[in-house]
């Protein structure tokens, strides 16, 4: 089994009184990890029930409130359990739903999981506001995949193995950013297999998500779009320059945008600006939340063999990295770009504060700051700046900014 860094935090919730919802990706995890839940609650006497919309059986219960209240006193009585839901975002204004039941003061516990939509990204949250906590499960990330790797020996020291395993580090980096962290694609040793898989999730993501929930008609555009931003992965989107090459609107081809967020497929990153004539200030750039499906997007699934494909790749990769580390923190991540083409992959905003991050997919011999990022010290003065990159590290100072290069696994345990 893939260990996921989440089992921890929702272990910790189990005691709360609110909603434990598990958000994500369809296919990244989320009915394995309530199983565990539910297996390891069992083994401790405790009473569970699990129930999922996507089992035609247990549809039924859901047609109204109240026969699901006695299916719940039924299986566990009035003495209190825990009550697991599988893919709510099936069950028509699922957020009003949920509301009726936790507002009944029951003496159940619910912990409810479903993949990314409108209804779980917009109404449901308004509907629960204060009655949930939100746990987002993405794919799998590099820490959990090369825990995978190593049968977890690692687990409470992975920056020992990633400092003294180098080889081995740079082999698992080049995996991961290839085939992306879907578990079943990781869990899958053969490569022909591995892209079938990722062919079927694709699949079962269009028609359930896009078709079946959103009312999508233009599905060969939406798919267009897909591919184009898999292509565009980390540059500056141009709605306008999008919308022709699609033949849709641009208020279409922003709500195909939105879709694309609201099913955890792509994340949308904005500039950071002070100065509205030089920087810019509006367009964002799209990064994808799981990368092997990037790739399948432009048929380089398990096939990235060019520098500039790495180069790409491995910026989306820092991205992830980086929302990882800084969830829970209030921070704002940025990137910075000006008219005049100079450019810092991410800016780690505090406000008044900031540290920008260069990002390079390569071995450095020595000591090598790029125009781009000397411009933005020049102009921000920040007290740190960084170079991420495959396995170079140097400490120096730069016009006041003290400047290291580190490689990418460094950022694990860096303090930002």
């Amino acid at each position: 089994m893939i260990e996921r860094n989440l089992l921890s935090e929702l272990r910790e919730h189990l005691v709360q009184k609110e909603i434990s919802m598990i958000v994500g990706p369809r296919q990244a995890g989320k009915t394995t990890l309530m199983n565990v839940l539910k297996q390891e609650l069992e083994a401790k006497k405790e009473r569970c029930l699990f129930l999922s919309l996507d089992i035609e059986e247990h549809n039924r219960f859901f047609s109204s409130q109240v026969n699901l209240l006695q299916k719940f006193k039924i299986e566990l009585g009035n003495r209190g359990g825990y009550i697991f839901i599988d893919e709510i975002q099936r069950k028509e204004n699922a957020g009003l739903f949920l509301k009726g039941l936790y507002d009944m003061n029951l003496p159940y516990k619910f912990i409810v999981s479903g993949s990314g939509s409108i209804e779980l990204k917009e109404k449901i949250h308004e509907s629960l506001l204060g009655r949930k906590r939100l746990f987002e499960l993405s794919t799998v990330s590099f820490d959990e995949f090369v825990n995978y790797k190593t049968d977890s020996k690692y687990a409470a020291n992975l920056d020992f193995f990633f400092h003294n395993h180098h080889e081995k580090t740079l082999l698992f980096l080049q995996e991961y950013l290839n085939y992306g962290g879907y578990p079943r694609i990781v869990l899958e040793e053969k490569k022909l297999e591995k892209r079938k898989h990722m062919d079927e999730i694709f699949r079962s993501y269009i028609e359930r998500d896009i078709t079946y929930f959103l009312k999508v008609e233009k599905i060969e555009s939406f798919r267009s779009l897909f591919r184009l931003l898999a292509g565009q992965t980390g540059q500056l989107i141009n709605y306008s320059e999008l919308s022709n090459t699609l033949g849709i609107s641009t208020p279409t081809l922003k709500n195909y945008i939105w879709y694309l967020q609201a099913t955890y497929i792509i994340q949308l990153l904005p500039p950071y600006f002070t100065n509205t004539r030089k920087e810019i200030t509006k367009s964002p750039v799209a990064y994808f939340f799981d990368l092997g499906l990037r790739n399948y997007g432009l048929g380089l699934l398990g096939n990235l063999t060019h520098p500039q494909d790495y180069g790409y790749i491995f910026e989306n990769f820092i991205h992830n990295l980086l929302k990882q580390k800084l969830r829970y923190t209030g921070t704002n991540l940025n990137f910075w770009r000006t008219k005049d083409k100079a450019e810092v992959e991410f800016i780690i905003n505090y406000g008044r504060k900031t540290i920008p991050l260069e990002i390079k997919y390569r071995s450095f011999k020595k000591a090598v700051i790029g125009k781009s990022l000397r411009n933005y010290i020049a102009k921000y003065s920040p007290e740190e700046a960084y170079i991420v990159n495959l396995d170079y590290q140097e400490a120096l100072t730069l016009k006041g900014t003290r400047l290291q290069f580190v490689p990418f696994w460094k950022l694990y345990h860096i303090e930002l």
